[in-house]
């Protein structure tokens, strides 16, 4: 998934010459902290906050009557949605522009479209068992997890792994596309991986999927 295929079709920008108050009011139409400021021929000038906006008390003047020094974030046409999540999660924007080839401002992401678009890429909406493996990293074999799935007539829809600067232990969470584990569960026990937790009933995966959305949420800072 590319920059290009986030880009939301309502968030607009506004220009220099239009009022603070134009500006506030898209932020509370689409519950979004920043909005793009454009000049001639799309050229991107920065993001302007709502506290900006009252700061230089700028809701009744045009935006470009004051001199603002705004940040520059912005993601190219062509970068993979994990660009995108690490700039949003890093710099705890709402929203992010995507630029072109020539550097002329062509839309932005909102963060809303990019959890949506997170949560397909985790195949949240499939059914299927979940599962975490916890190892150390050096014996992490992706090639080896996924040959112990497919050998008992199960498919991936979905991995991620996690770890911890203060370890050398990584999380692997899994999800595949049938709710019966135990068949899996059984040949990873015996390679010896340690299972840390499994989901495989529906109510339990709801369950862990919620949770996970909130880890998600609380890792990008909201």
């Amino acid at each position: 998934m590319l920059a290009k295929e986030l880009i939301s079709d309502i968030v607009p920008a506004i220009g220099l010459e239009e009022e603070g108050i134009k500006a506030l009011n898209w932020m509370e139409v689409f519950r979004i902290s920043h909005i793009p400021v454009v000049g001639d021929d799309n050229e991107f000038i920065g993001l302007i906050s709502d506290n900006e906006i009252y700061d230089f008390d700028l809701a009744e003047k045009n935006i470009g009557s004051h001199k603002l020094n705004l940040i520059r974030p912005f993601v190219t046409q062509n970068q993979h949605i994990y660009e995108i999540i690490e700039v949003v999660s890093r710099l705890k924007l709402t929203i992010l522009p995507v630029l072109d080839d020539k550097n002329r401002y062509i839309g932005v992401i909102t963060l809303q479209d990019l959890v949506h678009q997170f949560a397909e890429l985790s195949a949240v909406q499939s059914p299927g068992a979940v599962f975490i493996l916890e190892l150390d990293q050096n014996n992490y074999s992706l090639s080896q997890i996924s040959q112990i799935i497919e050998s008992n007539d199960a498919k991936v829809l979905s991995l991620y792994v996690s770890s911890s600067s203060d370890s050398t232990k990584i999380e692997v969470t899994v999800k595949i596309n049938t709710l019966d584990f135990s068949a899996v569960r059984q040949t990873l026990e015996r390679y010896d991986y340690s299972i840390k937790a499994s989901y495989s009933e529906e109510d339990r995966l709801s369950e862990m999927l919620e949770k996970r959305y909130d880890e998600f949420m609380f890792y990008l800072n909201l």
